[in-house]
């Protein structure tokens, strides 16, 4: 039989379980990013205004690290800069997917059910890898027509749409490969977002002096700066896009060649044998809860660590937009902070940290139900341990597990940027402190989370399209000018814009009484429904 046999009912079954979800990752970042394109040419009306904009984003190393270099002075030049971040969410988005569909399948058993029938041993990585690219290319096609409605150059609108698509691509095929070394799809997760954010931090490193500088050579190390460097509308280079596709098709070989070798269920890497005897840590649901939590809670602060460091390194620089461009400023206040730039970018950046936070505070809420599914909680469920002790096992990660990591990136952001302007015992503080701000936000989501799985299991995995939503109207709403309405459904909106905003106690008090509601909902439904409820 070959090993590709059943890769087309394979694909169809990813089709039906992704039938709501995979539309809407392929069309947000479409229209996200065309609906920036009149915000930009409202914010910057005249060939004037471009300039001045483009003369300050295209020197300013704040801008260049988190958001690549500017090389076309024009509407789409700009849009390509501001939307920079797009294809790091999309990698992101792309690689979870993947894995979902095969590290997932096979540690809760369903990939060894398939593999009885007549299907391929290829068949799920060829299927799941061929959705994925498929709806990347869909990002590619949609965003470059969308860009050509609104007057700009098709040959740009392409190579924008290729640019976002070579995100996806590159880290589905890796995160392809990180499925075949681990048994556990946690650790396949954590392998591929790593692999994404060092290829960020390379590309940062690259960018942060500008074109022609010492580092930025560095670029080329990083599948994210050679997408990057394909320059829409700023005189295309397409062979880049070429680079990325010969490393997409080696990747692809590679997890196929590892895929062959290994057992259904097992990892190239085995795992390490642990003690004879289980340490008495491990007799009660915290121990558990730490043993099972632990480690991906050590990756998590320490990313978070690195982009603290990297936040509080490039502040500097946004003091010096103010001067060279009053709209370059006027975006930074318009992403939080109303007390000088460099606090509006504060502001701004601990907000994205809080969305991260998020993502991490549901990953560890909906543990449980991972140990639902996989019938690993109705053995120790059917010992003395009450649910509800079973449950703050877990929960206490999703709580304290947010909160020590924003306030490892908080201090080293903070420490970062005292020393930068030489007063750390003024900035520390107050950098700290807007992060830890985020936590109220933080906690709701995770409660939110906590609530559909309680109450709702079947569906407590719509959390994700909910983070999704608040990433897309924290992270662009004020950018592409939404209603009040719509910006006050991410509870981030409500959190105070420290450190530029006057502190008020009113939003903390009402996100924290809704975090304890939606906890207890959550605690309450769990105590009552039935294990491994549908």
């Amino acid at each position: 039989m070959s090993t590709l046999a059943g890769t087309g009912g394979l694909i169809r079954l990813i089709l039906r379980r992704d039938r709501f979800i995979l539309p809407l990752w392929v069309l947000l970042p479409v229209v996200v990013t065309v609906n920036l394109v009149a915000a930009t040419e409202a914010l910057l009306p005249t060939v004037a205004d471009e300039l001045q904009y483009a003369a300050t984003t295209g020197t300013n190393p704040t801008f260049l690290a988190l958001y690549g270099p500017l090389y076309s002075a024009d509407v789409g030049g700009i849009v390509v800069q501001r939307a920079g971040f797009m294809p790091v969410v999309i990698g992101v988005i792309s690689a979870l997917t993947v894995i979902r569909h095969t590290r997932t399948e096979e540690e809760a058993g369903r990939r060894e059910l398939l593999g009885a029938t007549v299907t391929g041993r290829g068949a799920a990585l060829a299927a799941a890898l061929t959705v994925t690219l498929a709806a990347n290319l869909g990002i590619a096609l949609l965003l470059a027509a969308g860009m050509a409605a609104q007057g700009l150059p098709l040959a740009g609108s392409l190579a924008f749409g290729l640019q976002y698509a070579a995100g996806g691509w590159t880290f589905a095929a890796v995160a392809g490969i990180t499925a075949q070394l681990s048994e556990g799809a946690g650790a396949a997760r954590g392998a591929a977002v790593a692999a994404l954010g060092g290829a960020f931090a390379v590309r940062m490193a690259a960018d942060v002096g500008g074109e022609g500088n010492a580092l930025s050579w560095l670029g080329w190390l990083s599948p994210l700066g050679w997408a990057q460097r394909a320059r829409p509308y700023g005189g295309e280079r397409w062979w880049t896009l070429a680079l990325v596709a010969v490393l997409v098709a080696a990747l692809m070989a590679a997890a196929a060649a590892l895929s062959a070798r290994r057992d259904v269920g097992a990892g190239m890497m085995p795992p390490r044998l642990g003690p004879a005897d289980a340490s008495p840590r491990l007799s009660g649901p915290f121990g558990l809860g730490w043993r099972l939590q632990s480690r991906a809670l050590y990756g998590w602060l320490a990313g978070f660590a690195a982009l603290g460091v990297i936040y509080g390194a490039v502040a500097g620089g946004v003091r010096d937009m103010a001067l060279d461009s009053p709209e370059l400023a006027e975006i930074f206040r318009s992403l939080g902070g109303q007390s000088g730039l460099t606090d509006a970018f504060f502001a701004s950046a601990m907000s994205i940290l809080g969305l991260i936070a998020a993502a991490y505070a549901v990953s560890a809420t909906l543990r449980m139900r991972a140990e639902e599914t996989d019938q690993r909680a109705e053995p120790v469920l059917a010992t003395a341990t009450p649910r509800l002790r079973w449950a703050a096992g877990h929960l206490v990660f999703a709580l304290l597990g947010p909160a020590a990591a924003m306030a490892v990136a908080g201090t080293a952001a903070g420490l970062a940027h005292g020393l930068n302007v030489g007063d750390v015992g003024r900035e520390l503080p107050r950098v700290l402190g807007a992060a830890l701000a985020q936590l109220p936000a933080v906690w709701l989501v995770a409660a939110l989370a906590l609530a559909l799985f309680g109450l709702a299991p079947r569906f407590s995995g719509a959390i994700w399209g909910a983070v999704g939503l608040f990433v897309v109207v924290s992270m662009f709403g004020p950018a592409l000018d939404l209603d009040q309405w719509l910006l006050n459904v991410s509870p981030f909106t409500h959190v105070p814009k420290l450190p530029g905003a006057a502190f008020t106690a009113a939003p903390f008090a009402w996100l924290l009484a809704l975090t304890a509601v939606l906890f207890a909902a959550g605690m309450l439904g769990f105590r009552r429904r039935d294990i491994a409820a549908h």
